[in-house]
């Protein structure tokens, strides 16, 4: 599966901002598709969850209730609606998908493919 980000920007804190992930290839394989985000000097971490078939979704504490994700599977993408955006939202967003149940949703080695980032930033 090959994974496209986009709709990255720069915009004001209390804005909102939605990205996009389209996936290409042996889409019919999509178990899950995930957010994560990477901010200057930090770690890449966990932002969203979303299991393709049945949408259950799973958000990191730090966004529940501003991020949302969600899918469109006759478009095969995956979407992260981000509302009341903060400073501390400022990173390289990725998309990654994988092909089979994994209990490390949250966690890199969860995922078999990634998109190639788009930079968020949120100025105050």
């Amino acid at each position: 599966v090959q994974l496209q980000a986009s709709g990255g920007g720069t915009v004001q804190a209390g804005d909102s901002l939605r990205l996009s992930c389209a996936a290409s290839g042996r889409t019919l394989s999509i178990y899950a598709m995930g957010w994560f985000r990477q901010a200057p000097g930090k770690e890449r971490e966990f932002v969203a969850y979303i299991r393709w078939n049945s949408g259950f979704t799973f958000y990191a504490d730090s966004v529940k209730g501003r991020l949302f994700i969600s899918r469109d599977n006759a478009k095969n993408t995956a979407y992260l609606q981000m509302n009341s955006l903060k400073p501390e939202d400022t990173a390289v967003y990725y998309c990654a998908a994988t092909g089979r149940y994994s209990g490390a949703y949250d966690s890199d080695r969860g995922y078999d493919s990634w998109g190639q980032g788009t930079q968020v930033t949120v100025s105050s």
